[in-house]
């Protein structure tokens, strides 16, 4: 996920905004565009923050917010254990070549 240049006020703010002000215009997208305008985002950005607030909420299917943080976090550890473990079996070979090397100068 690309850091945004909205902040998670905003973007929350901009949500209820949509949500509270639906029904004064002739359907959600003119609502979205009219908010969008005001806030400085484009239309379909602030129609996906809709639809992650909805995914978040329960009301549409698909990986929450809380779910995407944890599979990013669970993939990066798994990458630094990889990391750690191809340390470990290289450390590992390394000193027992030099365990045999000893033994078979002695």
């Amino acid at each position: 996920m690309r850091k945004s240049k909205f902040s998670p006020e905003v973007r929350e703010r901009a949500v209820r905004m949509v949500l509270e002000h639906r029904g004064e215009h002739a359907s959600q997208w003119a609502c979205i565009e009219s908010i969008a305008g005001k806030i400085g985002c484009t239309a379909q950005t602030l129609d996906n923050w809709i639809k992650q607030h909805e995914r978040d909420t329960g009301q549409r299917e698909g990986l929450t917010s809380e779910d995407a943080r944890r599979i990013k976090d669970l993939e990066r550890e798994n990458r630094e254990l990889r990391k750690a473990n191809e340390i470990l079996k290289l450390a590992s070979a390394f000193f027992a070549q030099a365990e045999l090397d000893r033994r078979l100068k002695s």
